[in-house]
């Protein structure tokens, strides 16, 4: 079992999770296990669902608490990741947002994952940025209203997303200038994509909202690949990160028994 090194509270990512069982089954699941808080992608199909399927999803997180929600970012199935600088889904982003919003109210999850979105064929890429822009605005002015923040994360596997780097991200915080506003640091996709997984901790902290992680290569639960997650956690935790670690890998062979580097104790907080 992989040396942890910190103490930073763990929340599991029910959208990669506990995939054995229906999603509306999977906040259950994590509880059994021992999990006390959880997050989760878009956990429907379309940017506007049905009353009664968010209904029964926000029932479904009965004993557990929601800390982290992504807002629709297209079909990800296909490719899509995201439509924060998609001109021409401007509807279905506010939609979504709408209905984050909605679900924040009553489960009192405060921090959004806004996915930025691919660069679209025939589309200027400044213009796809000028709309992330405002974009960005208008979430963090709702998001600031319940006291919540957006986080902005690169990705790897996505050839067409433009941000790779915490660098990359960062910049547009900066573009920004809002203190709600972000960096979610996956150490799984920053590595992959060659960045320099030290320098979060030591140029990056101040703009961290929040951590996940999966070991490298493979995707899947750490100790599976090389990277020293516990190691960096520890870094990030020593030089003022004090936020949740998104456990969001792919397990191998399956969730129950990939957890077995995390004893239970360390699954849950009061």
């Amino acid at each position: 079992m992989p040396e942890e090194g910190h103490s930073l509270p763990y929340v599991a990512n029910l959208s990669i999770l506990f995939k054995e069982v229906p999603l509306l089954e999977r906040a259950g699941a994590a509880r059994d296990a021992g999990f006390t808080d959880v997050e989760y992608w878009w956990p429907f199909d379309s940017a506007v669902p049905a009353r009664d399927e968010v209904d029964a999803f926000v029932k479904s997180l009965d004993g557990v608490r929601l800390r982290g929600l992504n807002f629709y970012a297209g079909d990800m199935a296909a490719g899509e990741r995201g439509l924060v600088s998609w001109i021409g889904r401007e509807a279905e982003f506010a939609d979504s947002l709408v209905v984050a919003l909605g679900i924040a109210e009553r489960t009192g999850c405060r921090s959004f994952n806004a996915l930025y979105g691919n660069r679209l064929d025939g589309e200027d890429p400044a213009k796809q940025d000028d709309l992330a822009r405002v974009h960005l605005d208008q979430a963090a002015d709702a998001a600031a209203r319940i006291g919540a923040q957006l986080v902005l994360e690169p990705l790897s596997g996505a050839d067409r997303y433009p941000l790779k780097t915490a660098a990359d991200a960062v910049a547009v915080l900066d573009d920004l200038g809002r203190d709600n506003v972000r960096l979610l640091a996956d150490l799984y996709h920053l590595a992959v994509n060659g960045d320099d997984l030290d320098a979060l901790a030591t140029r990056h902290i101040a703009r961290i909202g929040h951590v996940q992680i999966a070991d490298a290569p493979g995707r899947h639960q750490p100790g599976t690949g090389s990277l020293d997650l516990g190691g960096h956690l520890a870094k990030l935790q020593n030089a003022g990160y004090a936020g949740f670690v998104g456990i969001e890998y792919v397990p191998e062979p399956d969730t129950e028994t990939s957890l077995a580097w995390l004893p239970k104790t360390r699954r849950g907080r009061a």
